[in-house]
Order: structure tokens, then sequence, then C-alpha cells
């Protein structure tokens, strides 16, 4: 017998930049919907073809510029819980919420900024706006692979982290205000290492001011 997976089998690469969904993901996606039996249909018929759920029973969507975004990624998977299904979709990324984050995450942000008392810029000073898609609001998921053809270019919407379960693990309002946070501080970090260490002048005296007491 071969030693060669199937390459239905084949373990997804990555979590970052993975190429299609699973059928259980799918399932999953499709559970959003009125009609999941349709939606899977068409996604057999038609394996590129992108689709419209709604948000507010199997998930919400926070969408936030890509490279702040992609700093809250980071953020999740290097210091927190991970994160649940991510797609790309032209100058945004979206993350796949728990239901009900879209109504308590602008509030927390608010809290955030308010805590901090005055004293300065607060908490979430750097965090652009996130736009909350709850109950009412639909969004445009990518395609479940991306095999588009040859000669096709990069598809306008992609998986980051595709769904491979029926049952995703979800990060809720808290969770995301602290990957917000912290990517704010961490851009704010890096902004100031830019700002104090310019490119270097072959005439000029560097000053290294971190060693400063």
């Amino acid at each position: 017998m071969s030693s060669e997976p199937h390459p239905a089998a084949d373990p997804l690469p990555d979590r970052f930049d993975t190429p299609g969904v699973t059928p259980e993901g799918a399932a999953w996606l499709a559970s959003a919907g009125t009609y999941p039996r349709s939606t899977l249909a068409l996604w057999e018929e038609r394996p590129a073809a992108p689709v419209v759920l709604p948000c507010g029973t199997a998930f919400d969507v926070v969408s936030a510029p890509t490279i702040f975004g992609r700093r809250m990624l980071d953020r999740l998977w290097d210091e927190g819980p991970g994160s649940g299904p991510v797609a790309a979709y032209r100058c945004r990324m979206l993350l796949f919420a728990a239901p009900g984050t879209a109504q308590r995450l602008p509030s927390l942000l608010d809290w955030e900024e308010w805590s901090a008392g005055g004293a300065g810029p607060g908490r979430s000073a750097g965090i652009p706006p996130l736009l909350c898609h709850g109950p009412g609001d639909a969004v445009t998921v990518p395609a479940l692979g991306t095999d588009l053809g040859e000669g096709a270019g990069r598809p306008e919407s992609r998986w980051l982290v595709a769904p491979d379960t029926r049952r995703p693990w979800l990060p809720g309002p808290e969770i995301l205000v602290w990957a917000a946070v912290r990517a704010a501080r961490a851009a704010a970090s890096a902004a100031v290492r830019i700002s104090i260490f310019p490119p270097a002048d072959q005439d000029a005296k560097v000053y290294d001011v971190s060693r400063r007491r």
C-alpha cells in the first residue's frame, strides 16, 4: 500500500495563508445562511465562487484595516489563544468572532479609552475604526479554494485562517479588545523606534537613547 496520503487528506499548511476550507468548515459556513444545502450545492458546483453570508447566528465579523488586522492576528497567535477563521477582503481583514461580539466590542473599546482617566492618550489610542458586523449584516466570504485556473491573479478575497471544523472556536469581544490594544502598542513602539533610530548618516554621531537612565 502506498504511504502517500490521499490529496483530500493532506493536512492544512501553516495557520496563515491556508489554501482552502475543509468540508467540515464549509458546513459551518453554510449553517449561517437560511438555506445551507443550497449554499453547499453552489460551492460544490462552483468552488471558486465567493458567497455572501449573514452575520449574527453562526458568527459575527470584525473588519479591520489590513495592516492593523494582521498585527491583531499576530498578537492572538503569538501571545494569546489563537483566532477563529480569518479572511482578507480587498483592503480589509475579516476576523470571525463569537455571536454578540459586534454589539459589545464598540462599548468595550470606548471603556478602554475612558478608563485612562484623562491622563494622556487612552489605552485604545492608535486603534483604527473597527467595523463590527452582527445581526442584520452580511459579509462576502472567500471561495472554498484558491485554484482559479492558470493565469488567474491574486483573488480580492482569500482565507488567511480557513475554517476546518463544524464548531470552530471564535474569540469574543474581550479577547479582540486585548488583541487590538496590544497591536496598537506594538505599532506605537515600532514608530518610536523608527523615529529614534533613523537611517544612519555617515557623518552623524548616533546616540543610543535606550541606554539612558
